[in-house]
């Protein structure tokens, strides 16, 4: 058996979710770490604790959870703010992600889709994928598409989007780049077309496993695995 990894990213309002969406249909296995990052900060976890003690309980919402949106604006106009918050919640996302790699590994899928938002800006994580694919908007449409979405002004639009890297310098480090400045067929053609050498490949991210491994049990083979990801 053999597996690889596929880093997935784009701009916000670049269309990310769309070309998830045909992944998902095309049956492909997709780790989402918004998910993940929104399931690790519940009330009562680690990284909710430290929330809550760095930032203050004026961020809970009146049933004690974290209220992202209040979050999302100090982080925004704060960026050693937003890099702390990202100190604290990335170590836990990325245990729940190698637990979901490893489920997928042993199911037998050829690829794992990592849905990362700041896959190139955490540069650590692009090493571990044989494949990084981000979803390209051209500026004025993602601008538009953003302020529609949210209902932001102008400037409030255009300072969220200036607090990623830009999606021009994002296609240069990609391996793979899907185009979503026209309409959702011809999105959904990219990704089918691309679904097909990601498939066809012979990449791999790790040699091929020997059954006895398999059989030696799930904590030896759960221990190489980790391993391998963490270093």
């Amino acid at each position: 058996s053999t597996m690889f990894l596929v880093g997935l990213s784009g701009g916000i309002a670049s269309g990310k979710s769309t070309v998830v969406a045909v992944f998902r249909e095309l049956g492909c296995a997709v780790i989402d770490a918004d998910v993940i990052a929104r399931e690790v900060v519940q009330p009562r976890l680690k990284a909710y604790q430290q929330i809550v003690r760095y930032f203050g309980t004026e961020i809970l919402l009146e049933n004690g959870e974290i209220n992202r949106e209040a979050l999302g604006n100090i982080i925004f106009s704060h960026p050693e703010k937003r890099q702390l918050l990202n100190s604290i919640t990335h170590p836990q996302i990325q245990k729940e992600m190698l637990k979901q790699i490893f489920k997928y590994f042993l199911l037998g899928y050829r690829y794992v889709i990592l849905d990362i938002p700041l896959l190139f800006e955490t540069k650590r994580l692009t090493k571990l994928m044989r494949h990084t694919v981000v979803v390209y908007c051209d500026p004025p449409a993602q601008l538009s598409r953003l302020m529609r979405r949210n209902g932001l002004s102008q400037a409030e639009a255009e300072a969220r989007i200036a607090s990623q890297l830009p999606l021009d310098e994002k296609r240069k480090l990609a391996t793979h780049v899907i185009d979503n400045s026209g309409d959702r067929e011809n999105t959904r053609q990219q990704v089918l077309r691309l679904h097909a050498h990601l498939e066809d490949s012979l990449d791999f991210l790790w040699a091929r496993l020997a059954v006895g491994t398999l059989v030696a049990g799930f904590g030896g083979l759960a221990y190489l695995l980790l391993r391998h990801f963490i270093s």
